[in-house]
């Protein structure tokens, strides 16, 4: 036991150490959060692409955006559903969203874990790299496929994706071939590039294509974990390692955010392909054209699809859909396919399925034959369509083969007792 006169010791002892163990906590607590991204330089010794420290957006993000860049869409990430947009096929050029393309193509054709030797031309000599993103590569150094990947996407370093187009085509002209290839074969119908980087602005893609872009870069295993990393360090030939920051302000900024990548040069303007993520809802906003509150327009498109849609299921796949009428008779019809989209909330009250018979429909159609579908609309938008089968057929009646005579005798009884029947009600 304690004796009495030790006893404030005691106490002054529990209450310093009570102190410290707070100041503990809410030191800790506070270096894990910041309003936004740590400050970098600005050109020309570094980012070219806004740091913004808060995030400026509309009140109310059940009404449509008003976005003030050229061209913008904001569509799902898992189906590509559009849910907004604004001049989405106009051709722009995209600056350093480019290296999207460069990313994809380079995960699919090597391994994070290849060493690339840098060749030459991918060096940009110091003279040269003011106001150049650069990771500042030098000639015949080995780095790995991974690091050159960060420094890509997260930096946007332009010599990065001149060593890895070298890499996995053996030059550049023959890299840039391949990403046209790649964008035909995914349906980017209004693309064309023209360098890994995009620097030189001469290639150009649309909001659109854009979204096919990402939506394909993003299912491929290790580039979306790439885009949503805010630091990494990068060892270099000799002396400090380098270490780079991801220039996408909303990953400090906007919860739920995963990445994807900023541009910017004098002719694209500032431009951002932003994906978050919430409630198991994922969505891809691209922006081209816009000033310095790309970053803040790219969080008002997330808010609206985040706030403004709800999951409706239109019609399940096997579902009964009623009766179809065809030349000759009707049949029961079932869905083929089920049917579910995001769909404005103030629209739910407002939607239109309307039954439309296939004009070559024949009857009798067989069991599981498509004779209509159903289309499914809200005021200006088409939702979708489903084939609609065929899911059983009226029996034909019971043959009579009874001798004409028996078949007359029997309709004349038939109708006497009606006309009895008639008579006595």
């Amino acid at each position: 036991m304690i004796p009495q006169r030790h006893r404030p010791w005691r106490v002054a002892l529990v209450v310093i150490a009570a102190i410290v163990f707070q100041a503990l906590v809410v030191g800790l607590a506070g270096a894990q959060l910041t309003s936004g991204p740590p400050p970098t330089p600005v050109p020309p010794d570094g980012s070219l692409s806004p740091f913004p420290q808060v995030l400026h957006t509309p009140s109310d993000a059940m009404a449509p955006p008003e976005v003030s860049a050229a061209s913008a869409t904001l569509a799902t990430l898992d189906d590509g559903q559009v849910l907004y947009a604004k001049e989405p096929d106009t051709q722009r050029p995209i600056a350093s969203l480019t290296k999207i393309m460069t990313g994809l193509l380079t995960l699919e054709r090597s391994d994070p874990a290849d060493v690339v030797t840098v060749a030459p031309d991918a060096v940009v000599p110091e003279a040269g790299r003011e106001g150049v993103s650069t990771l500042g590569v030098q000639a015949g150094e080995r780095i790995s496929v991974g690091d050159l990947l960060y420094a890509l996407l997260l930096q946007s370093a332009n010599d990065a994706a001149v060593a890895l187009a070298d890499h996995v085509a053996g030059s550049e002209p023959r890299f840039v071939k391949m990403m046209n290839a790649r964008a035909r074969a995914i349906g980017m119908r209004h693309t064309r590039f023209r360098s890994p980087n995009g620097l030189d602005d001469r290639g150009f893609s649309t909001a659109r294509d854009l979204v096919t872009l990402t939506r394909g870069a993003m299912a491929l295993p290790g580039f979306a974990s790439i885009v949503a990393t805010e630091f990494h360090t990068v060892p270099a030939p000799e002396g400090p390692a380098r270490d780079i920051q991801n220039r996408n302000a909303l990953l400090w900024l906007y919860p739920g955010a995963t990445g994807v990548k900023t541009g910017f040069t004098s002719r694209a303007g500032y431009c951002v392909v932003a994906t978050a993520e919430r409630d198991g809802r994922r969505l891809v906003a691209v922006i081209l054209g816009g000033g310095s509150d790309v970053f803040s327009q790219a969080a008002e498109l997330l808010n609206y699809g985040f706030a403004a849609f709800t999951q409706h299921t239109f019609v399940t796949a096997g579902g009964s859909n009623g009766v179809v009428a065809l030349p000759g008779g009707s049949v029961a019809v079932e869905a083929a396919a089920g049917l579910e989209a995001l769909v404005p909330t103030a629209s739910l009250e407002a939607i239109d399925e309307q039954v439309v018979t296939d004009p070559r429909a024949a009857y009798p159609p067989a069991p599981g034959e498509r004779v209509a579908s159903l289309k499914v609309t809200i005021p200006g938008l088409t939702i979708g369509r489903v084939p609609l089968v065929v899911s059983s057929v009226p029996a034909p009646p019971p043959i009579d083969d009874r001798p004409w005579w028996e078949r007359a005798a029997a309709a004349v009884l038939e109708a006497i007792r009606s006309g009895v029947r008639a008579a006595t009600d």
